[in-house]
């Protein structure tokens, strides 16, 4: 493969990422105490810049470079945009955190960096090899941030957790990958397809090697019965590293979701179909369930990711474009409420103090009326309430899968989501009908995260009652 400089326009957001990483690595060595805030505008600069390079090199026509191991499309552009756009938010929260607790240093950003770049290799990969080392890329920087904290032993006992079961799952997924491969005799999505077309499912190698793939997103997604790691993750790991793990991820494992089971999959639809089927049902049940058990709201945060993840699943297995589209939809909207979820836990917290417990946004109505009206926003968008955001996307995934003759399914969600909501508007009611605790400092917040949390919330608003620019995005990249 002779080297092209035409090869490296389609991956110049990587290449300001990568870049980004490894001025901040080098900064780092250089500078004192005093002045690691350097090390964070450095980050955000980067981040800003590959927003810009990513719009500059996206839209057009579709371009293999790489021998055809990377792909530069629709879905890669927008996902690349979503996933970098939540990271600028998700940073720029978690400064005065790290601040507070001394851990302000270079190590945080630089893994938090590459862990965006795993994410931006998965999201355009065209192979199964490309897809297999964005993913490990983001599952190796985020098993480390897991345990950043190095003195927490919950921290340290999530991180073991994460890091078994990650592998596990990445296994699993690799297992899958070198069945597929055996059965087709290419890594490469397009060649993959053709040779299915061909083959169909007559090959049981085949079979097997889409069942661990399916086990492998299960995992990567936290779908049931795949989630154990999540809940106990959510609730060790410091939460500005809950935050990074929590957004952006899931943008990214909706990417693989789509390169590998309708890219390179997808004349065995109706195979999967069944599977993420089985794995919506159960994560829309039991997530919804288990929610209202917990008292700590990172936990309950966690089972109402595997809630969500189970309507972006429905998207998926409606099989068809608008399926695809609002699924879309779905995970990226979703990415920016989560962000906004933990976004306020961290501006609760302060030196030596964590919001953990619900009860720790008591009356933060009190405290704060624009931020417990912003929290708000962000719980009535997860509970699914109109005009939110969060109300268009389940609509939308809804009306793909009533589309396909699932009404039984879509009812079934439905009403799980109705379960759902009472642990949201729960959160809620200890924001504004309770007094706050005696002891209840004033919210610290600078003015950047003030604007940023402004945003973040009102996007939730804003996205619920124009949804059209980015469903219409949406539905251009799958051409619904």
């Amino acid at each position: 493969m002779h080297f092209d400089a035409a090869n490296l326009l389609p991956i110049l957001p990587e290449i300001a990422v990568l870049l980004t990483a490894a001025i901040v690595l080098v900064v780092d060595l250089y500078i004192d105490e005093r002045h690691r805030e350097v090390i964070h505008g450095l980050t955000l600069i980067g981040l800003v810049v590959a927003i810009a390079l990513t719009g500059v090199v996206g839209g057009g026509a579709t371009e293999l470079v790489f021998a055809g191991n990377v792909v530069r499309d629709p879905l890669a552009d927008l996902l690349k945009g979503a996933i970098l756009v939540v990271s600028l938010l998700v940073f720029i929260y978690a400064r005065p955190w790290l601040r507070d607790r001394g851990m302000l240093v270079g190590e945080f950003y630089m893994l938090g960096l590459f862990s965006i770049l795993g994410m931006l290799v998965m999201v355009a990969a065209n192979s199964f090899v490309t897809v297999y080392l964005g993913l490990e890329l983001l599952a190796l920087s985020l098993y480390a941030l897991v345990a950043f904290d190095r003195d927490s032993s919950r921290g340290a006992e999530a991180a073991m957790k994460y890091f078994v079961l990650g592998a596990l799952g990445s296994g699993m997924l690799l297992y899958g990958i070198s069945m597929v491969y055996g059965a087709t005799g290419s890594v490469e999505f397009g060649a993959v397809a053709e040779a299915l077309a061909t083959q169909g499912m007559e090959n049981k190698v085949l079979v097997f090697g889409l069942v661990f793939m399916v086990i492998g997103i299960g995992f990567k997604f936290g779908a049931v019965p795949f989630h154990m790691w999540l809940p106990d993750v959510y609730e060790g790991a410091p939460t500005p590293v809950v935050l990074l793990l929590g957004s952006a991820p899931k943008i990214a494992a909706f990417g693989l979701a789509i390169r590998l089971l309708v890219d390179g999959l997808g004349s065995l639809q109706a195979d999967w179909q069944g599977m993420l089927l089985i794995l919506a049902v159960l994560s829309i049940g039991l997530g919804n369930v288990v929610a209202i058990a917990q008292r700590n709201i990172k936990r309950m945060l966690a089972y109402s990711t595997i809630s969500h993840v189970g309507f972006i699943f429905l998207g998926l297995l409606a099989g068809t474009e608008q399926g695809y589209a609002a699924a879309m939809f779905y995970t990226i909207t979703y990415a920016v409420m989560a962000t906004g979820a933990f976004g306020i836990l961290i501006i609760l917290s302060r030196k030596g103090f964590d919001a953990e417990r619900i009860e720790d946004l008591k009356g933060l109505n009190e405290r704060d009326s624009w931020y417990a009206a912003m929290m708000a926003l962000v719980m009535f968008s997860m509970a699914g309430v109109p005009p939110l955001v969060g109300f268009m996307g389940k609509l939308l995934v809804l009306e793909a899968v009533v589309r396909i003759g699932f009404v039984w399914l879509a009812v079934v969600a439905v009403i799980f989501s109705i379960i759902g909501a009472f642990y949201y508007l729960r959160v809620v009611r200890y924001i504004y009908f309770d007094k706050p605790e005696e002891d209840a400092p004033a919210l610290a917040s600078s003015g950047g995260v003030r604007v940023a949390m402004s945003l973040n919330g009102l996007a939730l608003l804003a996205l619920g009652v124009f949804p059209a620019t980015l469903l219409a995005l949406c539905q251009s990249v799958f051409g619904a």
